[in-house]
């Protein structure tokens, strides 16, 4: 098969996405603005299986930026679960709370505006104008931007930071009308996401095999994408969770220190994880000479 144009290779991926893509919530066209940038931020550096039902319950129960922005810090960590990194859920009911104090209650639809928003960057910004509002615009994560530098670019992985000539070119891509515009953004997500994955890709199954550059290569360098080497259990980050896991589930003040579900943690190993839990803002010290602590 003869090499495609960018053209012919960006209408196949919208083509591919039209029949495979996943039947997501806050695809529907139902979904709010307000409820894409629940999803966007939830799916930072998480799963979608794992936060599907956990943006079921978060829409269900705060479906406008008022109802979040109403409800107290705790119980935002607390409907968080375990989805990891919860600093988020903070992220998003202080976005929730600029949201009602300077848009009355909705989500704006302006770059500039969104990146003023707390805990809004670039790539969720550009995502909420792409998907929430058909806008016209460059929705770069991890997935699309390894979709385009091995498609074109012949490069396994993508860079620890984006540059601008990669920047510009993912932008060149971009068709021109709106609809295509975010057709293109998801799709080569989805793409990236399901087929052209970083360790293991399905290259038999991609459509854009048969112009792809790194296939022509000899699919070269997948020794370098990363393995989850590090082991979870024991570290900083597993026994934050399980801090916030033990107070989620209290209806009060818990004293941490001693409590017989995290007896297998080293005390300084506690402590440090604590300090650095109030300091993130999660929890609060309810009583210093109790060891008591709360979200």
């Amino acid at each position: 098969m003869p090499h495609l144009s960018d053209t012919a290779m960006v209408g196949a991926v919208v083509e591919w996405f039209g029949q495979e893509a996943r039947d997501l919530p806050w695809r529907s066209p139902e979904c709010s603005p307000w409820g894409v940038l629940v999803s966007e931020v939830m799916l930072q550096q998480t799963p979608v299986v794992r936060v599907d039902p956990v943006w079921r319950e978060w829409m269900e129960r705060w479906p406008t930026p008022a109802d979040l922005a109403a409800t107290p810090q705790a119980e935002a960590v607390r409907a968080w679960g375990r989805l990891g990194y919860p600093r988020r859920a903070m992220r998003l009911r202080d976005c929730a709370i600029a949201l009602v104090a300077d848009h009355a209650g909705e989500v704006p639809r302006t770059t500039a505006e969104l990146r003023a928003l707390p805990g809004i960057g670039e790539y969720t910004a550009a995502a909420v104008r792409a998907f929430a509002f058909g806008e016209h615009d460059v929705v770069l994560d991890t997935n699309v931007r390894r979709v385009i530098g091995r498609a074109w670019h012949a490069r396994p992985l993508p860079a620890a930071h984006l540059t601008r000539p990669e920047r510009d070119h993912a932008a060149s891509l971009v068709p021109e009308g709106a609809r295509a515009s975010a057709l293109w953004n998801a799709g080569a997500m989805e793409l990236g996401a399901l087929v052209c994955t970083a360790r293991a890709p399905r290259c038999e199954a991609c459509v854009l095999a048969p112009s792809c550059a790194w296939v022509a290569a000899g699919a070269p360098g997948l020794d370098q994408a990363p393995r989850r080497t590090q082991a979870w259990h024991g570290t900083d980050r597993q026994v934050r969770g399980r801090v916030l896991a033990l107070l989620r589930a209290a209806q009060g003040p818990v004293t941490v220190t001693g409590h017989a579900s995290l007896e297998d943690v080293a005390p300084g190993q506690l402590d440090r994880c604590l300090e650095s839990l109030v300091v993130d803002g999660l929890v609060t010290l309810v009583s210093e000479d109790r060891g008591a602590y709360a979200l």
